[in-house]
Formats: C-alpha cells, structure tokens, sequence
C-alpha cells in the first residue's frame, strides 16, 4: 500500500494549483493539491465523488450552490455530478488531499482545462 506525507510530497507552481497523485485504481484516485494564495480547481461536475481534507490554510470548497469555508480539519464530500471547485483564501496557502471515486475521465476535465486557461473559478 502507497504511503506518503504533504511534506514530501508539497510542491506550490506560481501559475496554478499543484496537484500531485498518490495512489490510483480504476475505482480511487487520491491526490495532494496545493494552492497559492487565491489559486483554484475551476467549478466542474464529473460524473464522482470527491471528498476533501484540508491540512492547513483557509479556503472554500463549492458543494452545488453552497461554499464551504474550510480550514485546518475540514472534510468536505461532494456527491458524482454536482458541481464542486476548490479555492485558498487571499493571502494564504491551502494545503489539502483530495481523494476521488471513480477518477474522473479526461474528458470530464476539460471545464478545469478551461478555467485554469481563462482564470475563472466558474467556467
């Protein structure tokens, strides 16, 4: 069984979130993202479910129509094609593990292709 720490594994890109995968199965996809201050995952609804766990930092996580004000320990679950998106407060780094099931497909990533290229928190 893969194991690892955000320590280990943290890397910030001055353009957009980092998101860097742990473990993947055909049913599960974990990943730990990290955000600058302000960065995002563009709103998107695939067809999974998606639970976060935020580490350290302030943010918010869109649920549907309702966001989230997440910090250290929050656990947001957001249910297969509702539309969800993550986003670090102003000022302050997010730190969080994102655990997906099923993984997303490449084609239901393209609203975050979109928005990351147009920088746009709802697409």
């Amino acid at each position: 069984m893969p194991a690892t720490d955000l320590d280990s594994e943290r890397d910030y890109a001055d353009d957009q979130f980092s998101a860097q995968g742990v473990f993947r199965t055909e049913r599960s996809k974990a990943v730990c993202a990290y955000f600058e201050p302000g960065q995002f995952i563009p709103v998107h609804a695939p067809d999974s479910d998606v639970t976060v766990v935020v580490q350290s930092g302030r943010g918010i996580v869109r649920d549907g129509d309702t966001d989230h004000a997440v910090e250290p320990g929050s656990v947001v679950s957001v249910p297969a094609g509702t539309d969800r998106g993550v986003r670090a407060t102003a000022g302050e780094r997010l730190e969080a593990v994102l655990v997906t099931a099923p993984p997303p497909t490449d084609a239901e990533h393209e609203p975050v292709r979109r928005g990351l290229q147009n920088g746009e928190f709802e697409p």
